[in-house]
């Protein structure tokens, strides 16, 4: 068995050759499409506990508690076809991060009162849940282990899918109760099925500047920026012949990435461009950049101080 030590700053990680994202990077708002917006919303609020912070007839940002910063943002296609259980390529999950394990052990003790069923797992360096939105969009919510914990193997960072110890969760959260997703809440990381895992690798490495962390995890990429165990996720696990969504269906419209300041956006999109991938500045703010990945799904990168409406 290979031997593994500890994943100290810097150990670990391969770096795109070229431009690579600052260690601030961080990532936004997530953007959904769904067929029914009513019924989407009871779920985020009551299950998930996101609070609305603006909305309209088609469309709403959702929050944490206490925290105006948008995390989701819901729009509404009504007879949007449910996301499809297999072989689609696009969004496998996002996932929430909560600040500390404490509040995933309450998180978990509200699914089981209000009888809400959800996936686990310990993948090393976080404890994770997993749900389904009304439409099957897949959903993680999520603790990350300390730092000091983590362990590599060579320059790879290790990552597994082991059973979640739940009791121990539960008496992480002590007597407090479960009041919703707490401020400091963040999009943590986004997950997507994607055709091959190199053409991944050229472009959300080599293009947009993110260090691979897990690279031998069977049919994944893992990929961050600043150290992290992953920002982003990549897998081939929908299968061969995988097509990406349909525009009537529900699906992930967008993810965002928020650099630090304009000239790391500019350098990133002079990364792109030399990656020979297409790209262009909204229109309606020249602050944020516009590209989208091999398969098709949109990415928004802006500089941290500009946050758009979701």
């Amino acid at each position: 068995m290979t031997d593994t030590e500890a994943a100290l700053s810097g150990s670990y990680g391969e770096a795109p050759k070229g431009y690579r994202l600052s260690d601030a990077t961080r990532l936004g708002v997530v953007r959904l499409q769904v067929a029914d917006l009513e019924r989407s919303l009871a779920f985020y609020e009551r299950t998930l506990g996101l609070r609305v912070v603006s909305r309209d007839a088609s469309h709403a940002v959702l929050a944490a508690q206490g925290d105006d910063n948008p995390l989701v943002g819901l729009h509404e296609r009504p007879g949007a076809r449910p996301a499809a259980h297999r072989g689609q390529l696009g969004l496998y999950h996002f996932a929430i991060l909560l600040p500390d394990r404490p509040s995933l052990g309450r998180f978990m003790r509200h699914l089981g009162q209000i009888g809400a069923r959800a996936g686990s797992a310990d993948h090393l360096v976080s404890e994770a849940l997993y749900l389904q939105d009304p439409d099957n969009l897949g959903i993680e919510v999520y603790a990350d282990r300390p730092r000091h914990t983590w362990q590599r193997t060579g320059r790879e960072l290790m990552m597994a899918s082991d059973p979640i110890d739940a009791a121990g969760l539960v008496q992480a959260a002590g007597d407090a109760a479960w009041t919703g997703m707490p401020a400091g809440t963040t999009i943590g990381h986004v997950h997507l099925h994607v055709g091959d895992l190199a053409t991944s690798s050229a472009f959300f490495s080599e293009a947009l500047g993110f260090d691979r962390t897990v690279w031998r995890y069977p049919g994944a990429l893992f990929l961050a920026a600043g150290g992290y165990h992953h920002h982003l996720g990549t897998n081939t696990w929908a299968g061969t012949g995988a097509a990406p969504p349909q525009a009537g269906d529900a699906r992930l419209l967008e993810w965002t990435i928020e650099v630090p300041d304009e000239a790391s956006l500019a350098s990133l999109e002079d990364s792109i461009r030399r990656g020979g991938y297409t790209f262009e500045r909204d229109a309606s703010n020249g602050s944020e950049l516009l590209t989208r990945d091999p398969w098709g799904t949109h990415i928004r990168v802006l500089p941290s101080r500009v946050r758009g409406s979701a």
